[in-house]
């Protein structure tokens, strides 16, 4: 079989993921002196060390760590925190932490992929709306809800009445005229048509063994390994799952969803292990940022730091960066006070997977890791 061209996936934790209660510190008396309710006990700790270990129900993300196939990049942060999902997202998707940018670090990418727009399925959402991570003018994106119904009148029966629902839309988003949003919705519009009726296709081709939780960050990434598994020269796909945003009952809500992101994560690897196509595929995992090193008695509130995850074959796994002390004398006004920028992993990604230019994508020139396996 010919070597694929290598993909990206990202998982967005929407809501800002605790870090502390991901890896835990269960080794540091500290955390259990600020987190007098909302933590891990050490029995349950998944070990990595006798300092840090996995929350228990990161496990199948755990198993894939003991195989040497995730980097867990702890400190990930950018400077001057923003306790604010909007900005904080924003600062992730644009890699721009002191203005506000137009373009999505991702749809540049895309960009620098395919130049010329060949593709209009080189980047694929699963999900609603696009995120700005993957918004560039002039650069096609597929947004889709749910990939076995995903087209234009599904709901239509009737393919005359289809064809004329069809004809019109192309007409309607015909970019007629000069007018630069007009063109501009026109190419949207027909890009729509051309990715819809390719993204159809892929369902009927796809045959696995696995079998994927009944949840929507699960079926998003079984839509993904169908995606990718029907060679539609899909090159960056992305998905979200939350919310993270945990104030209250937070052992509860924060065990589920990692069940659910850790559970869809490994039967995603596990997809295309059984296919053969484990070594073209890496998987980013990211929020937009931690919570507070105490708890509130219920849950945590907005902090400051986080933790990201590489996952794939062709991964130097272990741990990257410095888990930050939480010793009093050492917090960020209560939070952790963390110590790699955010785009060093982007730039890693960008130079050593996709062997691309990172500076002009992520705004400069940033120290990197060594988690892709040269």
């Amino acid at each position: 079989m010919d070597k694929k061209e290598k993909s990206l996936v990202v998982v967005q934790l929407s809501g800002g993921n605790d870090y502390l209660n991901t890896i835990v510190p269960y080794g540091d008396d500290d955390y259990y002196d600020f987190r007098k309710t909302v933590r891990i006990d050490q029995s349950d700790v998944l070990q990595i060390d006798k300092m840090y270990g996995f929350n228990p129900h990161l496990s199948p993300i755990k198993a894939l760590y003991d195989q040497g196939k995730v980097a867990e990049i702890n400190g990930i942060r950018y400077d001057n925190p923003n306790r604010s999902h909007f900005r904080s997202m924003d600062i992730w998707h644009t890699a721009l932490p002191d203005e506000i940018g137009s373009e999505g670090w991702l749809g540049r990418v895309i960009r620098e992929l395919d130049p010329k727009s060949e593709n209009v399925l080189t980047g694929v959402n699963f999900g609603r709306g696009l995120p700005r991570a993957l918004g560039v003018r002039g650069v096609p994106v597929a947004s889709v809800g749910n990939l076995e119904t995903y087209g234009l009148f599904t709901d239509m029966q009737d393919e005359a009445e289809k064809s004329l629902a069809l004809r019109a839309f192309t007409h309607m988003y015909g970019g007629i005229g000069k007018d630069s949003v007009m063109e501009y919705l026109g190419q949207t519009g027909r890009d729509a048509l051309k990715g819809a009726d390719i993204l159809r296709t892929a369902p009927a081709k796809y045959s696995s063994t696995i079998e994927y939780a009944n949840n929507s960050i699960a079926q998003n990434m079984k839509s993904m390994a169908q995606v990718l598994l029907a060679d539609l020269g899909t090159r960056v796909f992305y998905t979200q799952h939350g919310s993270f945003d945990t104030h209250s009952g937070e052992i509860i809500s924060h065990s589920k969803l990692w069940d659910e992101v850790s559970g869809a994560v490994a039967d995603f690897y596990d997809d295309l292990k059984e296919h053969g196509r484990d070594e073209e595929v890496i998987v980013m995992i990211f929020s937009e940022f931690g919570r507070r090193i105490k708890d509130n008695g219920s849950g945590t509130d907005h902090g400051s730091g986080g933790v990201a995850f590489v996952i794939g074959s062709d991964i130097n796994g272990g741990m990257y960066g410095q888990y930050p002390s939480i010793k009093q004398a050492d917090q960020l006004e209560g939070d952790l006070r963390s110590n790699n920028d955010f785009r060093s992993t982007y730039t890693t990604i960008i130079d050593d997977w996709f062997g691309l230019d990172s500076i002009p994508i992520v705004n400069g020139q940033f120290e990197k890791f060594n988690f892709v396996k040269a």
